[in-house]
């Protein structure tokens, strides 16, 4: 694997500083993927974040509990604070890893990264960690972490599992959920319809995402539900590859979204010899 640098400006990073800004103003008027901005670390303390209420007010006590002799409890402000910061820095890192910024191969510390987002190395680290567990980068001891590198052939392996799990599941609820249950998904099919029209790849990520889990929700398994998103979501990191391009274009964007809508469309219509055929296709053009 290629050695990269630890936060220099080669790598793309000092972005994704500006990106968590970006992100955060597309929230408020209403244009972005639901990220906020990284907070300060310096909010006064006993202001709880979001709502400006005090960390301090009691809630009330439960009956048959005395306080009167316990040792008062110390407000868990930085404890929950440093807990959204990671949250945060996660979807950045997420976002990062879907357009790019963060390149296979390259090996990023977390003070240096923490350094751009202007937070503590703490929540980049844990961050990071995540990812780890999800297969996204690799510890490097002393060092950081280094984005995993993938090939096509890892592609192709991750949407055969996503089709071994979902088609089924589809095509079960293409013969037993009611017409009305899948008209109420219609606002998320024209979503990905939406995001794929900016050609933001992280966008169209989220709302691509958010549509296939609304789908499989309604079988009830929470857990088949959670398995296939992780799957859908390592599916969506670029590949590194000679042979082909590294991110997917936005005719590739648009054409994906316009096979949600006709997929809903087959379902609504109730449909299923349409319905297998579309998803055999979508499932065909994600490898």
């Amino acid at each position: 694997m290629k050695q990269g640098t630890q936060g220099s400006a080669g790598t793309g990073i000092p972005s994704l500083s500006q990106g968590l800004e970006a992100r955060a103003g597309a929230e408020s008027t209403g244009t972005g993927t639901g990220a906020a901005r990284v907070p300060s670390q310096g909010r006064a303390p006993g202001v709880d974040a979001g709502r400006g209420v005090s960390a301090s007010a009691s809630a009330p006590t439960a009956r048959g509990e005395h306080t009167h002799s316990e040792t008062p409890i110390p407000r868990p402000r930085a404890v929950v604070q440093r807990a959204s910061v990671r949250g945060q820095i996660l979807d950045a890192l997420r976002t990062a890893l879907v357009t790019g910024e963060l390149t296979p191969g390259a090996v990023y510390s977390a003070p240096a990264l923490g350094e751009r987002f202007g937070v503590s190395a703490t929540p980049v680290r844990e961050a990071m960690q995540q990812l780890a567990l999800e297969g996204a980068v690799e510890v490097v001891p002393n060092r950081g972490f280094r984005v995993v590198e993938r090939g096509a052939r890892e592609l192709a392996e991750l949407v055969e599992v996503r089709a071994l799990i979902e088609v089924p599941v589809m095509l079960r609820l293409a013969r037993t959920v009611a017409p009305e249950r899948w008209a109420e998904l219609r606002p998320l099919a024209e979503g990905t319809v939406r995001a794929a029209s900016t050609g933001c790849r992280a966008t169209y990520a989220e709302t691509d995402r958010t549509f296939h889990r609304a789908v499989l929700s309604l079988c009830g398994n929470e857990q088949l539900v959670q398995i296939a998103d992780d799957l859908h979501r390592r599916a969506q990191w670029p590949l590194v590859s000679p042979a082909r391009p590294s991110a997917r274009g936005h005719a590739d964007l648009v054409a994906d979204a316009a096979e949600h809508t006709a997929l809903l469309d087959a379902l609504i219509a109730g449909d299923v010899d349409v319905v297998r055929a579309l998803v055999g296709e979508h499932f065909a053009g994600a490898s």
